[in-house]
Parts: C-alpha cells; sequence; structure tokens
C-alpha cells in the first residue's frame, strides 16, 4: 500500500458552519475495478480533511492486489476521528461498496457512529429546477464554473489500474492518482451547490408585489404577477426557470416569481352532478330542490361536463387541488384556478404552500 499525504489550498465558498465544526467533517472519494462490491475490488481511497488551521489531501492506493485489506482497515480507523462524512453519491455507491469490501474480509467496520451528507442526494431534487445538464459532478462543477483537469472518469481508469499493477509504469500511478485528487479537490469546490437547497428549502419573506403587464404573440395586453422575495440566503450562480405560465428567477438573495394571471369567466364544476340539473338557456346547473320549479323544456339532468356555474373575475392557476373553489376553462382540465386576491399572500403560511408547488410544478416540468 502507498500513502501519500499533502497540504491542499481550499477557498471555503460555502458557510461549513453549516455542516458542523471543520475538524469533524472528513470528505471522501473511492477508485474501484467495478461497481459491484462482491466480484470487485477497491483500489484507492482519498481523503480531505481539516487539521492545524490548514486543509489537507490523504490518498491509500493498492499498488498490489494484496492491499486491499490494508486499504479498508487504515480508512476506517482513521474515519473514527471524525464525525461526518461528506461525499457524492456515496451512500448509493461508496459506502455500500466500503461495507461489502469488508464483508469479504470479515472486517468489523461500519459507518453507525458517522453522519453522512451526499452531495448528490442533496441536490438531485433541484435538477431540474437548476436545468442541470445531469447527475455527474462534472455537470455540477460547470454549473458552478469550476474547471477540472482530470481528462478520464473512473471507469476509463480501470484497465489502466490493470496496466499499472503489471507495469507499475510510474505515468500511469500518477493518471489514477490525479483523477482521485480532482475529484476531492473538486467536492469542496462543488459545496456551493449546497446553497441551493438551503435558499429554496427555507421560507420566504414577500418584498414585494405588483402586477405587470406583457404582449403575447398575437399582440394582445396580458398581465401577470410578480411576486418578490427574500430569505437571508443566498445562490452563487443565479437560475432562471420558467414554462408558458410561471418563471422563476433567482440572483444572489432575490427571489422573484412572474405567474400568468387569467382574466374573464372561468367554471366551477360541481362534484355531485347527479344532483343537478342543467338549465340549457342560462348554461350554469342548479340543485334538484331549485330547478324542479324549472319548466321541464329548460332543464335537462346534469352531466359532469355541463355541472357548472360561471365566474368572471381575476385568477391565479394551481396545478394540482391547493384551494377552493377550483375554477376551470373545461372539465377534468388538469390546471385549475382560483381567485387572486393582493392581501393572499400577506398570510404567510399560503405563501410559502403557493411557493413551493410553483417549484413543484417547475421542476416536473
Amino acid at each position: 500500500m502507498i500513502t501519500l499525504k499533502k497540504h491542499i489550498a481550499f477557498e471555503e465558498t460555502y458557510p461549513l458552519d453549516r455542516l458542523g465544526n471543520r475538524e469533524d467533517l472528513l470528505f471522501f472519494d473511492i477508485e474501484t475495478t467495478g461497481f459491484s462490491g462482491e466480484y470487485s475490488t477497491l483500489y484507492l481511497i482519498g481523503c480531505v480533511y481539516y487539521r492545524d488551521g490548514m486543509w489537507n489531501l490523504v490518498q491509500w492506493f493498492a499498488d498490489t492486489l494484496d492491499s486491499e485489506q490494508d486499504l479498508l482497515i487504515t480508512f476506517f480507523e482513521f474515519l473514527k476521528s471524525f464525525k461526518k462524512v461528506i461525499h457524492f453519491n456515496g451512500d448509493g455507491f461508496d459506502i455500500p461498496y466500503l461495507l461489502k469490501r469488508c464483508h469479504a474480509y470479515r472486517l468489523p467496520y461500519h459507518f453507525s457512529d458517522t453522519e453522512s451528507l451526499d452531495i448528490y442526494r442533496k441536490i438531485r431534487p433541484y435538477r431540474n429546477l437548476l436545468s442541470l445538464s445531469s447527475m455527474k459532478q462534472k455537470a455540477i462543477e460547470a454549473f458552478l464554473g469550476v474547471e477540472r483537469k482530470d481528462l478520464y472518469s473512473g471507469g476509463q481508469l480501470i484497465e489502466v489500474y490493470k496496466d499499472y499493477l503489471i507495469s507499475k509504469d510510474k505515468y500511469l500511478f500518477d493518471l489514477l492518482i490525479l483523477h482521485n485528487e480532482d475529484d476531492l479537490k473538486g467536492m469542496p469546490l462543488i459545496l456551493p451547490i449546497l446553497n441551493y437547497p438551503d435558499f429554496l428549502e427555507h421560507s420566504f419573506t414577500l418584498t414585494d408585489q405588483e402586477l405587470i403587464s406583457s404582449t403575447d404573440l398575437f399582440g394582445r395586453e396580458q398581465h401577470l404577477l410578480k411576486l418578490t422575495l427574500k430569505n437571508g440566503f443566498a445562490v452563487p450562480v443565479g437560475f432562471t426557470k420558467a414554462n408558458s405560465m410561471v418563471t422563476a428567477r433567482a440572483e444572489g438573495q432575490e427571489l422573484t416569481l412572474i405567474i400568468d394571471l387569467y382574466e374573464g369567466e372561468l367554471k366551477y364544476f360541481y362534484p355531485d352532478y347527479k344532483n343537478y340539473y342543467y338549465l340549457i338557456y342560462e348554461d350554469r346547473a342548479i340543485h334538484k330542490s331549485v330547478a324542479e320549479y324549472v319548466d321541464k323544456e329548460a332543464r335537462m339532468k346534469a352531466t359532469a361536463k355541463n355541472c357548472y356555474i360561471r365566474q368572471t373575475g381575476c385568477y391565479l392557476p394551481q396545478f394540482s387541488p391547493l384551494w377552493t373553489p377550483a375554477l376551470q376553462n373545461q372539465w377534468k382540465d388538469k390546471i385549475t384556478y382560483f381567485t387572486y386576491d393582493p392581501d393572499f399572500f400577506h398570510d404567510p403560511e399560503k405563501l410559502q404552500h403557493y411557493i413551493r408547488h410553483l417549484f413543484d410544478h417547475l421542476s416536473s416540468s
């Protein structure tokens, strides 16, 4: 087993106190000869940690196949000095893999006493909202403007490691070490991505709301509601996510939501249509108890499609049931509407509920 240690420069671009004491944090990444913990082997573990006022990098490399057990023992003994491990998709791969390799050697190690923070899992719910090209670490680095030197993937380097075991070529060794080192250096550098869950998951305060106008494709004027919000958190790189009805824009500490307003007539469909009659000449439904006084020629038994009353006003969209009465253009429309009232969003609970609703809608778009 080969051990490499050195100090590294680490610009703290994310408030680490949100994660815990610096000296309790351990960033780690592993390199393996395959995806299965039963049928492949571990050949490299790297860690970044904070000690004595500086950041450090340590790597343990299996220069022979017989070194794997030493890697596992050395890593897990080292782990005992830390309270939280930070990784990228480690919950899905690295941690289960290490535990399987420990099982193969009957080693009694575990992660039960260590808290786990998976950057991948933390940011995954926001992939669509942030328009990330993929969930790979390099894609997140590109989103944040982090540059990479490594030109190879972990999968490509499996053959490099096999060649190294035969040749012991220093150039191949350097390739393997650089890939792991770059992933580790990239991990702290992508920590700013955690600002997005911080920003999106905390409650917002409404700082301004206004009606604005725009022109549609046919030159018609339409009104939109613009909400400006803050919550004390900020995003390092701004983003915009939009569809035909909603735009969310985040820049620094400010979130802006622009929502299409519907102005005009909508329908409220009664759910129990069998208890209603449809008034043919008035184009609306009334309850049976009242309809018995209406001329039979002017009424008919209501169906689900015509059991409604019409209402005119100014409305906001809801993409799944939130508030009633929920109004629609036509029966079975997926989008429903509720009445817009400028005082509506002065209720903090309703405000947060609608913001989450819009985030969910844009994330699924």
